[in-house]
C-alpha cells in the first residue's frame, strides 16, 4: 500500500536527518533507590567524575536525570557505580553488605524510611543537614535549628537530620546547630536543600531554583507517555478537563452540536469515544457520561494528565483504540492545604473552587475538593435566536483520603457526587414552556455518584513485588429533552482490577499479572423507546517488560476478557523502544482494542435536529442489534534531543495507522436521517504529527506542531472522508515567564473539512457548502503572582480572539420544529471572542 510505503521512507529519511543532530552529550533518567536528603548527597556526590556533566537525584521519585557523554562512559557503567554505594537500580542490585553499611537513615528496602518521606512536602522547604569527615562521609546531625529570619518560628532536624519547614516570604533561612558556625541561606522557592556543615568552614550562601517543565515525555519507557503537568494546566483559564488540552497539540477539543455546549475530545483523528479515559487509573467518563464527561471534571482538581497514543497498557482494559488519558487527581499527602480559585468571563459565567486538605498524624491524610459554576445569563453572540451556551449550574465535589502504616501497606479511598442542571435553547425559552412548540428548548438534568478505593502492599525487602486492587463504582442518571424529544438514561457500573507485579530474577524482566472484572446496567428511553442491557465483563491479563540495555526494551501484553454479550474475545499488545543513536529514540507499538458503542449518548448532539433515527440492526439481544467495534492500531514514535540555541529542544515525529475490523458507523450522509449500522467496507484513519519544543531564550518556551489526518470509512457502500473532521491543523504555543509575570500565546489552524450534504431536503437558503472554510483561532493569558512564596496570583485571558465564528450554527433556526431544523452540523466555533478573568490563592 502506498501510505505505508511512504510512511517507512518518512521514518529513514527522519532518522537520517536527526542524526546530524547529534550531541556528545546526552541526557538519561533512570529510577535510583533511596530514601532521604544523605541518599541525594551520596549519589550526585559519586556521580562527579570523568564523563558526567551533571546529576540530580529527585527525593520523592527517586529519579535520577544524568548528562554525560556515552563515548567516556557507558549507562551501564552508572547503574554499577549506584549500586557500589548501595542504591539499586532498575539493572543493577546493591549487594546486601554495602546496603546494610548505609546509615539507618538511606535504608530503603524495608519501608524503613517512609517516616522521614512524609516529613517532606511539596509545598515546604525540605532539606537535610549533614557534617563532612576528612574522608567525605556524612553524618546527620539531629536537632540542628532551622528558622526564618525576622521569625520565631522554626522547626529542629529529626535524627536523620531531616527537616521541613513551610516557605516564608523573607526568604532568608537560619541554620545554627552546636559547636558549628550559624549561617544563613538565600532560598528562592521550595527546592529541596542539602546543608553541610564544617565546624571549620562558614555555610556558603546557597541559592536554590528550580524550573518545572510544562509537558515531560518519559525517554525510557517503551511506551511514550506525555505528562502534561500544573504548570502547563496554569496557562489557560482550565476551567474543567475539556479546557485543560488547549495549550496541547496531539488532542482537539471541539463542540458536539450549537446548543448543548458540550465538547468532545479527537486524538488521532478519531472521536474521543475511542480514547480511554482514566482518572488515577479507573474508569473516568465513559458509557452515558460521554458528551458532557470532560465538564464534569474540574480543572483546579488536576494535578497532571499522563497522554499517550496508541493502544498502550494492557493493564488497565481493552477499550483503548486511539490512546490513552489517565487524569491525576490532587493528592491529599502533597496538595496544599488549602487553594482557592474564582473564574468569570465576559458571559458572567462563573466558576469557584475550594480545595482543602489534612494530616491527621503520620499515618493519614484527607482532602475534600469542591467545585460549583454557573451561568443565568442568556447570551446570543451570533444573534441567531438561540443561546450559544446554556443556562444552570453544576456543583460537583469529591472526599478523599489515604492511609500508608510506612510498612508497605497503603489505601486510599474517597467519593464523588455531581448534581448539574442546564436549560438552553432559544433566548426567549422557559421552562414552563416545556413540551409545547411555543419556543424550543432543551434541558439536561445529571446526577452522578462514585465511589472509589485502592489498597497496595509493598512486600519487605521486596520494593519490585507488590500487589493492588482497585475497585470502583458509580451511578449517572440522566433526564434529558430535545424540543418535543425526550432521552432519559440511567447508567450503573461497578469495576476492580487485582494487579501483582514482580521481577524474574532481575529487574531486566519484569511481569504485571491480574484479575479484572466491568459490570454496566444500562437504561435509556428515547423518544419513548427503550433500550436496556446488561454488560458483564471478567478478564485476566499478563503483562512483560523485557530490558536489554539502555538501548532496546520492550512490553508486551495479552488480555483473555469474556463478554456477555459478544463472547470471548483476546488483546494482544506490543510495544518497543529502540535508541540507535544517543538522543534518539524510536518506538514501535500495535494492539487491538474493543468497545461497545452507545449510540445516543455518544451523538447526543445529533439528537437536536429533525433527523429521524434509524437503527439498521443486523443481529438481535446485543448493543442496540449492533456488533462491537473492534480495530488494530499501529504507529511509530520518534523523539530527537537537540541542542537549539544553547538550550535543550525535541523534535518528535509519529505517524500512526487504525483498521477497524468492526465498526458502528453514524451515517448523516442523508439529511433526512441518522442512521447507525455496522460497518460493511473499509474503514481507517491516518494521522502524521510533527513537533518541535525549544527555548530561544531564558524562561521563553516555544512549541510549534503540524498534523496531517486521512480517516475515511464506508457510508452506504462508498468510501468516504469522515466529515467534520480537518485533514490539516498547525498549531503554535509561546510562553514567556518574567519574574513574577506569565505569557501564553497559543495559535490554531484549522483546514477544511467536509460537510455532508445538505440539498434535496434543506431550502436553498437553508443549505450548507460541502466544505468548510480554514479558520484561525488565537488565545492568550497574562497572569501575575505576587509575594516570594507566590501564594497568590492573578490571570487575564482571552480565547478565540479573532473572533471566528461558523455561519448558519443551526439550519432553519427560525423554525425549530420543522423538518430541516438541524443543529448537530458544526465544524468551527459556536460562539465568538471571549474575555475572561480570575485568581489562584493557596496555603502551602
Amino acid at each position: 500500500m502506498k501510505w505505508k510505503k511512504y510512511a517507512f521512507l518518512l521514518v529513514f529519511a527522519t532518522i537520517a536527518m536527526l542524526n546530524s543532530f547529534a550531541q556528545n552529550d546526552t541526557t538519561a533518567t533512570l529510577k535510583v533507590e533511596g530514601a532521604c536528603g544523605m541518599c541525594k548527597m551520596r549519589i550526585e556526590k559519586a556521580l562527579k567524575i570523568k564523563g558526567i556533566s551533571k546529576a540530580k537525584w529527585d527525593v520523592g521519585t527517586h529519579m535520577l536525570t544524568v548528562t554525560y557523554n556515552p563515548s567516556a562512559i557507558k549507562l551501564d557503567a552508572i547503574h554499577a557505580k549506584m549500586a557500589e554505594i548501595g542504591h539499586d537500580t532498575e539493572l543493577k542490585k546493591a549487594k546486601d553488605d554495602v546496603y546494610k553499611a548505609l546509615p539507618e537513615c538511606c535504608h530503603y528496602r524495608d519501608g524503613a524510611h517512609s517516616d522521614d518521606d512524609a516529613a517532606f512536602s511539596d509545598h515546604n522547604v525540605n532539606g537535610m543537614v549533614v557534617s563532612e569527615d576528612k574522608k567525605g562521609n556524612f553524618s546527620p546531625l539531629a536537632g540542628a535549628s532551622i528558622y526564618w529570619l525576622g521569625t520565631a518560628k522554626g522547626v529542629t532536624t529529626n535524627e536523620h537530620g531531616i527537616f521541613s519547614i513551610p516557605l516564608n516570604t523573607s526568604g532568608k533561612l537560619i541554620v545554627s546547630y552546636t559547636g558549628f558556625r550559624t549561617d544563613t541561606l538565600s532560598v528562592a522557592d521550595n527546592s529541596d536543600l542539602q546543608i553541610v556543615m564544617a565546624p571549620s568552614n562558614s555555610l556558603k550562601e546557597v541559592t536554590v531554583t528550580r524550573r518545572q517543565k510544562s509537558t515531560v515525555v518519559n525517554i525510557s519507557s517503551p511506551i511514550r507517555v506525555s505528562t502534561i503537568t500544573t504548570r502547563e494546566l496554569a496557562k489557560a483559564a482550565c476551567c474543567n478537563l475539556s479546557e485543560s488540552f488547549e495549550t496541547n497539540p496531539s488532542v482537539d477539543v471541539s463542540y458536539n452540536d450549537a446548543v448543548t455546549g458540550s465538547k468532545q475530545i479527537q486524538l488521532l483523528g478519531l472521536s474521543g469515544v475511542y480514547s480511554q479515559l482514566t482518572v488515577e487509573n479507573l474508569p473516568g467518563p465513559r458509557g452515558l457520561a460521554t458528551p458532557l464527561g470532560l465538564n464534569s471534571i474540574a480543572g483546579p482538581w488536576v494535578e497532571s494528565i499522563q497522554l499517550s497514543k496508541g493502544t498502550g497498557s494492557v493493564v488497565n482494559g481493552f477499550e483503548s483504540i486511539a490512546g490513552q488519558i489517565n487524569v491525576e487527581l490532587k493528592k491529599p499527602e502533597n496538595m496544599e492545604r488549602l487553594y482557592a480559585n474564582g473564574y468569570i468571563n465576559n458571559m458572567a459565567k462563573t466558576d469557584l473552587n475550594l480545595n482543602l486538605s489534612q494530616k491527621l498524624g503520620e499515618k493519614w491524610s484527607t482532602a475534600l475538593l469542591l467545585h460549583d459554576n454557573f451561568l443565568y445569563n442568556i447570551i446570543d453572540q451570533n444573534n441567531d435566536g438561540f443561546r450559544d451556551q446554556p443556562t444552570g449550574n453544576q456543583f460537583a465535589a469529591i472526599n478523599r483520603w489515604k492511609f500508608d502504616n510506612g510498612k508497605g501497606l497503603m489505601m486510599q479511598f474517597g467519593a464523588k457526587a455531581m448534581i448539574d442542571k442546564k436549560v438552553g435553547g432559544a433566548n426567549n425559552y422557559r421552562e414552563s414552556m416545556k413540551g409545547t412548540n411555543q419556543a424550543y428548548g432543551l434541558g439536561i438534568n445529571t446526577n452522578r455518584f462514585e465511589g472509589f478505593a485502592k489498597i497496595g502492599y509493598v512486600f519487605p525487602g521486596k520494593r519490585f513485588k507488590s500487589v493492588g486492587l482497585q475497585l470502583s463504582a458509580f451511578d449517572h442518571e440522566q433526564k434529558s429533552y430535545f424540543g418535543l424529544s425526550t432521552y432519559d438514561a440511567r447508567q450503573k457500573n461497578f469495576y476492580s482490577n487485582l494487579i501483582f507485579q514482580n521481577i524474574i530474577g532481575t529487574t531486566d524482566h519484569k511481569y504485571r499479572a491480574g484479575l479484572s472484572f466491568s459490570a454496566d446496567d444500562y437504561n435509556e428511553v428515547i423518544k419513548g423507546l427503550p433500550f436496556a442491557r446488561k454488560e458483564i465483563v471478567p478478564g485476566a491479563f499478563f503483562e512483560y517488560t523485557y530490558t536489554l540495555n539502555e538501548h532496546f526494551n520492550v512490553v508486551a501484553g495479552l488480555r483473555a476478557d469474556h463478554n456477555s454479550l459478544f463472547g470471548w474475545f483476546a488483546t494482544p499488545r506490543l510495544n518497543l523502544r529502540y535508541s540507535p543513536v544517543h538522543g534518539t529514540t524510536i518506538r514501535v507499538s500495535a494492539g487491538r482494542g474493543q468497545r461497545t458503542a452507545n449510540i445516543f449518548a455518544e451523538n447526543m448532539g445529533a439528537l437536536i435536529s429533525a433527523r429521524t433515527i434509524q437503527v439498521l440492526s443486523t443481529s438481535q439481544g446485543k448493543a442496540y442489534g449492533l456488533n462491537p467495534e473492534v480495530a488494530w492500531n499501529k504507529g511509530i514514535t520518534i523523539d530527537q534531543e537537540l541542542k537549539l540555541f544553547g538550550r535543550d529542544a525535541m523534535l518528535s515525529v509519529d505517524f500512526f495507522r487504525n483498521d477497524f475490523n468492526q465498526q458502528v458507523i453514524v451515517d448523516m450522509e442523508d439529511p433526512k436521517f441518522l442512521k447507525f449500522y455496522d460497518l460493511d467496507g473499509k474503514s481507517y484513519s491516518n494521522s502524521f504529527q510533527a513537533e518541535i519544543s525549544a527555548s530561544p531564550a531564558n524562561k521563553f518556551d516555544v512549541r510549534l506542531a503540524y498534523r496531517w489526518f486521512d480517516v475515511k470509512s464506508t457510508y452506504s457502500g462508498q468510501l468516504m472522508q469522515k466529515p467534520l473532521t480537518a485533514q490539516h491543523r498547525a498549531f503554535a504555543n509561546l510562553a514567556y515567564e518574567l519574574k513574577d509575570w506569565k505569557f501564553d500565546y497559543t495559535f490554531n489552524f484549522t483546514g477544511s473539512k467536509r460537510i455532508p450534504s445538505t440539498a434535496g431536503h434543506h431550502d436553498v437558503a437553508h443549505q450548507l457548502p460541502l466544505s468548510s472554510p480554514t479558520y484561525v483561532t488565537m488565545n492568550a493569558q497574562v497572569s501575575k503572582s505576587f509575594g516570594k512564596s507566590k501564594a497568590f496570583e492573578v490571570y487575564l485571558g482571552g480565547e478565540n480572539l479573532t473572533n471566528f465564528m461558523q455561519d448558519m450554527a443551526i439550519l432553519s433556526v427560525d423554525q425549530p420544529f420543522s423538518n430541516q431544523f438541524d443543529a448537530s452540523l458544526i465544524w468551527g466555533p459556536v460562539g465568538g471572542r471571549l474575555i475572561y478573568t480570575g485568581f489562584r490563592f493557596k496555603i502551602k
